[in-house]
């Protein structure tokens, strides 16, 4: 298995992927629970430049030639700008008054979403995409890299917190409390 950074070619596999892991905010954004509509939506984003969702923010992880797991990462100082476009598309298309909290802020790196295949799910390749991201951003870089766990996933949170990422606090997104972890 080797992860590499994203390309456009990518798209449809990360839209999938990246779904799996954030559909119920999909969901959320664009006020239905329509699996087709969320896929299209996220597609739309993931194929576009410029956005928290772009291939752009996107790593990888291919197995023979298949992409069987896919994270987006993005500097947390560049949530405003790179959330514009996804504000003003829901605004313009399901709610006029969306209005998200902001999941990250200046002084991180933030993992928006993890998404692994189904049929690879167990396998490690979250926690290898994970290791990928400490590894460059922590190790590399000497960067801070952040990402929000739902209470109602604790086998996510335990395995952020065995990779060494530490509670630093709450935040809500689209009304759901959540605690935020770095590792640095």
């Amino acid at each position: 298995m080797i992860i590499r950074k994203a390309t456009i070619e990518d798209s449809e596999n990360i839209a999938a992927l990246l779904l799996l892991a954030m559909e119920d905010i999909i969901y959320k954004f664009i006020g239905e629970k329509n699996p087709k509509t969320a896929y299209y939506f996220l597609l739309h984003f993931v194929e576009t430049e410029n956005n928290q969702y772009s291939y752009e923010n996107c790593f990888v992880a291919e197995d023979g030639n298949e992409i069987v797991g896919a994270v987006s990462v993005y500097d947390g100082a560049q949530l405003h700008p790179l959330r514009k476009p996804i504000v003003d598309y829901v605004r313009l298309n399901f709610n006029s008054d969306f209005s998200p909290e902001d999941e990250t802020q200046s002084g991180e790196f933030y993992i928006d979403s993890v998404g692994v295949s189904p049929n690879h799910q167990g396998k490690g390749i979250g926690s290898k995409l994970l290791q990928f991201l400490i590894e460059e951003y922590v190790t590399q870089n000497h960067q801070t890299l952040g990402l929000l766990v739902e209470e109602a996933n604790p086998s996510a949170k335990k395995l952020y917190l065995k990779l060494g990422f530490k509670i630093v606090g709450t935040k809500t997104l689209v009304g759901k409390t959540m605690e935020h972890l770095q590792i640095s």
